[in-house]
């Protein structure tokens, strides 16, 4: 037999073995318990379980990967669910979400991110005053409500500054609950609409989502400031924060923010939203932004009289569009 010679093809290279699982059967966490998220922090997740009052600091399995977990989700867990210091449980399950709040940066970048999973209220939460409100942002929070499945509450604060009839006037046509809730207005209606349900807040920095928060828990003990000289808000709140309401459900605590990108929405999903107006978008011409003339002069919901109930729910729903369309700091 002669002698053989060897090339790089008779070479065998085998995969490491810390990269292949041992098996393809991965367990089912058939005995993972069930809570909701209400704080994340830095790799950490604080989990309220189902029939508990404590919460426990979890983190997340590797199999879930890069997987978001976001204050109000629903999630499973295994290991050490004691609850007790320096233990910590793990994060196996997530539930499928009712509902998203999503937001982008700005208009131009295409990255959704999760503001708060699985509430079914949103309150906006606007200052008539000190700073002033700032419609384009509640505009642009009543969209990313209709279209997320949540049901929208415009919150005024401060109403011992200005009268908030003038501004909560501007929302009528879209059928948006108003509450006030100034410093000496009593908030009874508030509770009673959020009572029962996970509602998240979200507001600018300085309008007072804090201070409400605070009178709804009073064991909440979230941190207040004050409104800069030039009209704006300190940042108080920097991570959601889930909290217990006394007569049961959640509110959601959410960081101030200055803009509120929609870059994941278009014309069609928020008309999408109101089915009388839907229905009439079948006869619009390809392309039609519904905007209406000059920009869309056969749009087909111009068919609606003006003095109409459903012409002033288009006249107003076309404001959603504008603000849909323009994302300046000082118009929010």
């Amino acid at each position: 037999m002669g002698k053989r010679n060897w090339d790089e093809s008779d070479v065998r290279v085998r995969p490491p073995k810390g990269t292949r699982p041992r098996t393809k059967d991965r367990p089912a966490h058939g005995d993972a318990e069930f809570g909701m998220v209400v704080t994340k922090d830095r790799g950490r997740w604080g989990v309220v379980l189902d029939g508990r009052d404590d919460t426990i600091v979890t983190m997340r399995a590797r199999e879930l990967g890069r997987t978001p977990i976001e204050v109000g989700d629903r999630v499973g867990i295994v290991g050490d669910t004691s609850g007790k210091k320096d233990t910590l449980g793990r994060i196996v399950k997530l539930a499928e979400r009712t509902s998203v709040l999503r937001r982008t940066a700005d208009d131009t970048d295409p990255y959704e991110r999760i503001v708060v999973a699985n509430a079914d209220q949103l309150l906006i939460v606007t200052a008539v005053a000190d700073p002033p409100p700032r419609a384009g942002f509640v505009e642009r929070a009543l969209i990313a409500a209709f279209v997320g499945n949540l049901h929208p509450i415009l919150c005024l604060t401060k109403s011992d500054l200005a009268d908030p009839t003038e501004f909560a006037a501007e929302f009528a046509d879209l059928d948006v609950t108003v509450v006030t809730a100034g410093i000496d207005d009593p908030l009874a209606d508030v509770e009673q609409l959020i009572a029962g349900h996970i509602t998240a807040l979200i507001g600018h920095s300085g309008v007072g989502k804090s201070t409400l928060v605070n009178r709804l828990v009073p064991d909440a003990d979230r941190e207040t400031g004050e409104v800069s000289g030039v009209g704006k808000g300190r940042h108080t709140s920097t991570q959601s924060v889930a909290l217990p309401l006394p007569a049961g459900g959640w509110i959601i605590d959410t960081p101030g923010i200055r803009s509120f990108g929609l870059a994941h929405v278009d014309a069609d999903t928020v008309i999408g939203v109101f089915d009388d107006l839907a229905d009439a978008t079948e006869d619009c011409p390809r392309g039609c932004t519904h905007l209406g003339p000059p920009a869309d002069p056969e749009c087909a919901l111009d068919t609606f009289p003006e003095d109409s109930a459903g012409g002033r729910r288009v006249a107003a729903v076309r404001k959603l569009l504008e603000a849909l369309r323009t994302n300046n700091d000082w118009e929010m």
